[in-house]
């Protein structure tokens, strides 16, 4: 409860601040962390380290330290969300690919946004919500419950569900997916531990395999998409080809070459963006890293 009331002092200040002293606020908040939030600055530079094997420690301690910033402006994003208007989030947002969005709406079979940990997913899913079609946003339950809730509510303002990572969730994302809707989930982390076994950067990892599933059995597009902020603080959604499953069938066959083609596609993004991808939890066990990067 003490770190629910200090996120709600401090979203209260960011809300009230100018955009780009909010910002300042949070790069001064991502420098504490960064010193003090030992445990998730070595799992994120481990993690970073699987992606770009050939850096140095001092380049994966700056990438690191890069990340916390862009991590800490996108929660600045978040806490000003409650005072935001569609039109003020549209006009800072450049699009790449839209195109590809249309093209999998149009088969009528609703559309899974699959992406990384990375950028202000919110601002996106507003303007989408608002302009194209209804957006879910299939998420982790967070703790404490009020945190969670203050997420819900201030989402759901800007027209975006928030559907929890249950099996109770997954009823209502089949539910959006019937109606043409669009549902947006990351697919970097397997959290529920019920995933399927790939690779991601060469090692053994597990990967959520409900996307594949669900367009293996229903025939939904998967849209890899990433919103990326650029270096003057706008936002850039980049929209790839849609993913069709194949109908082989050998059902399991093919959610493995869905998978296949995900993690194609998050080797993809996370490497052309590391500092980009706030993964702040161990994807392999720390004995199998080659130092920290701290």
């Amino acid at each position: 409860m003490i770190e629910y009331r200090a996120f709600l002092t401090l979203q209260w200040v960011m809300e009230r601040l100018p955009r780009g002293l909010a910002y300042a606020l949070a790069i001064v908040v991502a420098r504490l962390a960064f010193l003090f939030a030992r445990g998730a600055r070595s799992a994120l530079a481990d993690n970073l380290r699987a992606a770009r094997p050939e850096a140095s420690a001092a380049e994966i301690r700056t990438l690191t330290y890069r990340n916390f910033r862009y991590h800490s402006k996108a929660y600045a994003d978040l806490m000003r969300l409650p005072t935001a208007s569609v039109e003020d989030l549209r006009a800072l947002m450049d699009t790449q690919g839209l195109e590809h969005l249309e093209a999998a709406l149009a088969r009528r079979r609703g559309v899974l946004v699959v992406s990384a940990h990375m950028g202000s997913w919110e601002v996106a899913a507003a303007i989408w919500s608002a302009t194209i079609a209804p957006v879910s946003l299939f998420a982790e339950v967070l703790e404490p419950k009020e945190m969670y809730a203050w997420y819900r509510q201030t989402r759901a303002r800007l027209g975006i569900s928030v559907l929890p990572l249950n099996q109770a969730g997954l009823r209502q994302v089949l539910r959006a997916l019937n109606n043409n809707e669009m549902v947006v989930t990351a697919v970097d982390r397997d959290i529920t531990g019920t995933g399927v076994e790939t690779t991601l950067f060469g090692r053994p990892v597990r990967i959520p395999n409900g996307p594949a599933a669900i367009a293996v059995r229903r025939g939904t597009p998967l849209l890899p998409v990433c919103v990326l902020r650029q270096p003057n603080d706008r936002y850039l959604a980049i929209g790839w080809p849609p993913i069709f499953a194949k109908n082989s069938g050998d059902p399991e066959a093919d959610v493995r070459w869905v998978v296949k083609r995900l993690v194609a596609h998050l080797e993809q993004i996370i490497r052309d963006h590391p500092e980009q991808w706030h993964m702040p939890h161990r994807l392999w066990p720390a004995h199998t890293q080659v130092g920290s990067g701290n």
